[in-house]
């Protein structure tokens, strides 16, 4: 922020053709590189009842091959990783144009008492749905106060 703020001030100061190059870049360095396929990645509902947690994830585009859930010291951590190769060739089959993306993420959430042994996990048309049921000695009671 404190960068922000001291471009902001040098901003007042420029003239010219630096004012308009200073402010292009900014414009191409903060929003030029954010790649519609990995941002908002892993939108997440999480319900809970009195027997589970229910996790709901969107991940559009990701094989089911490239997905990781672990359950450990109460966090479920779920990561992804999605590759896209893009190749456009000509009438010939000469190679005109490649690409190659990679992205990596990984989210975790804290759901205490569940039974490690009876998670489900169920992909299906890029939603994730993992069932994260609770233990029997996770249940909540309350404690009268004397």
């Amino acid at each position: 922020m404190a960068n922000d703020l001291m471009n902001r001030q040098n901003d007042l100061m420029d003239f010219g053709a630096g004012r308009f190059f200073n402010r292009l870049a900014h414009g191409f360095f903060d929003d030029g590189f954010q790649d519609p396929d990995f941002s908002d990645a892993m939108r997440t509902d999480i319900k809970e009842n009195d027997k589970a947690y229910t996790a709901t994830i969107d991940l559009p585009g990701i094989d089911k091959k490239n997905l990781q859930i672990d359950y450990q010291n109460d966090i479920l951590t779920v990561s992804a990783k999605n590759e896209k190769k893009t190749d456009e060739r000509d009438e010939n089959d000469q190679l005109v144009h490649r690409e190659r993306r990679y992205g990596q993420f990984s989210r975790q959430y804290q759901l205490p008492g569940v039974a490690q042994d009876k998670i489900t996990a169920k992909y299906n048309d890029g939603v994730l749905t993992i069932t994260l049921p609770k233990s029997a000695e996770a249940t909540k009671h309350q404690i009268e106060i004397q």
